[in-house]
């Protein structure tokens, strides 16, 4: 198969035909084979319905329910691990994101070589002070910090090798980071490509104050994660190491002091810089403890994807 569509949504049953009739229509027009998986993360309106009245009529169409809403992360998760396609385009199911992109997509995937192709909305029409201007910020410190020279992380179209989806995991809210995933599993050959965007046309966006915020606080746990999330004990055994030679420089300095300097002086335990040594060695060594407690933890396996799947249409896996 040459493509599979994963089509994570919430609530968008005023974009579900119009949004598959264009998808098919370029599909076709290409002579690609594929599916379409979408996968409705516990919406409340008639969308898994209509996809279920659209998987009657076209064998293409595959569709997962989860129970209840989990999150966008999880919905790619389950996709992911049940795409066929050699390559997985990735896009939103409110109509802003053009299937048109799909066939250059593929072709920079199967020709020019990349492991992951990000879509690029230069021109935006959300609004400026509700999303566009919150999202440049964020797309600006996620390259700082990641070091993924890309400039719209959270653009919902995406191409993607099939090996790539298959050996990273999108947990939590790691969505928005799925490039900065692949990087830290070694898939590398990242490109970028200006994708047209589109007005919203029905319903309302699921954007608000509280995911920028958390998307923030995921940033610097991927950035984390990135760097030392295979080997915890780099960091905290060595800023363990730091303290604890703190500790021990101010331990010596008041043996010392005491011992030849100013034997008649105060007690060791009335000065500051004995407390400056306690308190820096009792630091050092819970660093340490975190440390070896976080090198045991990554030798422990999820018991299991965190998301509960309802119902399946033509789906294997």
């Amino acid at each position: 198969m040459d493509i599979s569509i994963v089509i994570p949504l919430l609530n968008e049953e005023g974009s579900l035909k119009e949004l598959n009739h264009w998808i098919e229509s370029v599909m076709q027009s290409n002579g690609f084979s594929y599916e379409v998986l979408y996968i409705d993360d516990g919406s409340t309106d008639d969308s898994w319905s209509l996809i279920c009245e659209m998987a009657r009529e076209d064998a293409h169409i595959k569709g997962i329910r989860f129970q209840k809403n989990f999150g966008k992360s999880q919905a790619l998760h389950a996709g992911f691990a049940r795409a066929q396609g050699d390559v997985v385009i990735t896009m939103d199911a409110d109509l802003q994101d053009n299937p048109e992109e799909i066939p250059e997509l593929y072709r920079m995937i199967t020709q020019d070589n990349y492991q992951l192709v990000s879509g690029w909305k230069k021109k935006r029409f959300d609004p400026l002070l509700g999303k566009n201007l919150p999202s440049k910020l964020f797309n600006f410190a996620a390259r700082k910090t990641s070091k993924v020279k890309l400039h719209d992380f959270n653009c919902g179209l995406k191409a993607y090798q099939n090996e790539v989806v298959k050996n990273i995991e999108v947990t939590g809210e790691m969505h928005r980071y799925i490039p900065v995933l692949a990087k830290t599993a070694g898939f590398d050959r990242i490109g970028e490509k200006v994708v047209t965007h589109q007005a919203r046309k029905y319903g309302k966006t699921k954007f608000g104050t509280e995911r920028f915020i958390r998307g923030f606080l995921d940033l610097i746990t991927i950035s984390f994660l990135s760097r030392f999330g295979r080997r915890p004990m780099h960091l905290f055994g060595a800023w363990g190491a730091f303290m604890l030679f703190i500790g021990f420089g101010f331990s010596v300095y008041l043996g010392i002091d005491k011992l030849f300097l100013d034997p008649t002086g105060r007690l060791i335990t009335e000065r500051p810089e004995f407390f400056i040594a306690l308190t820096a060695m009792i630091l050092g060594t819970q660093l340490f403890l975190a440390g070896f407690i976080g090198e045991l933890i990554l030798r422990t396996k999820r018991s299991g994807p965190n998301y509960l799947i309802n119902e399946t249409l033509n789906v294997s896996g």
